[in-house]
């Protein structure tokens, strides 16, 4: 499995080398801990840095690094993605943002998960409509929405834009990565709106 991003640095803050960091992990304890060895890959160029402190500021981390000493020295960090190994958790049914992308959306229409699932495996019509692909997964404070490419052919008015889908069980109730496939029951109106 590819190294996961684990976040990303915004830009430095004060004047002693701290660095301001969006997690893109859940496991920001573990990921961002002292001693922990991060990789920072930036525009071709890849280093090592020794986390010596972190801190939550704002949603975000403040975070210290052994190699950088001063502002300048964190300035030059502005963009940096940290990558690591997936951890492997047994417990979590979540989805890596690598395993969405790609992934083709299939629209059931605003109905439950049971009648969902009928029309997704079991032929119950009307039968899945094909109007997409995921391309990206941004992530608040609300939890994740799914980047949907609206095919330039699919019977919508927002064909051939992006939309976002919120990604909650309620709209998404079917994650599909054998099939390379994610099933929608939109509410009224949401794939409409670009």
């Amino acid at each position: 499995m590819p190294d996961l991003q684990i976040g990303r640095v915004i830009k430095p803050h004060g004047v002693k080398g701290e660095v301001v960091v969006d997690p893109s992990t859940d496991h920001v304890p573990e990921r961002f801990a002292i001693g922990e060895a991060l990789r920072a890959v930036q525009t071709g160029k890849e280093r090592q840095l020794t986390v010596t402190g972190m801190r939550r500021h704002q949603n975000r981390l403040l975070v210290t690094f052994e190699e950088i000493r001063d502002r300048d020295e964190a300035e030059s960090l502005r963009g940096a993605r940290f990558m690591a190994a997936p951890l492997h958790d047994d417990s979590d049914d979540g989805y890596y943002d690598h395993e969405l992308i790609g992934l083709r959306v299939l629209n059931v229409g605003s109905v439950d998960a049971d009648t969902a699932n009928r029309r997704a495996y079991e032929g119950e019509q009307p039968e899945p409509v094909d109007i997409g692909e995921v391309t990206g997964v941004s992530h608040g404070p609300a939890g994740a929405t799914l980047e949907v490419a609206v095919d330039a052919d699919a019977d919508l008015p927002t064909a051939g834009s992006t939309i976002l889908i919120p990604f909650k069980l309620a709209i998404v109730p079917i994650v599909d990565l054998d099939n390379e496939a994610l099933v929608v029951t939109p509410p009224e109106g949401l794939l409409e709106l670009a």
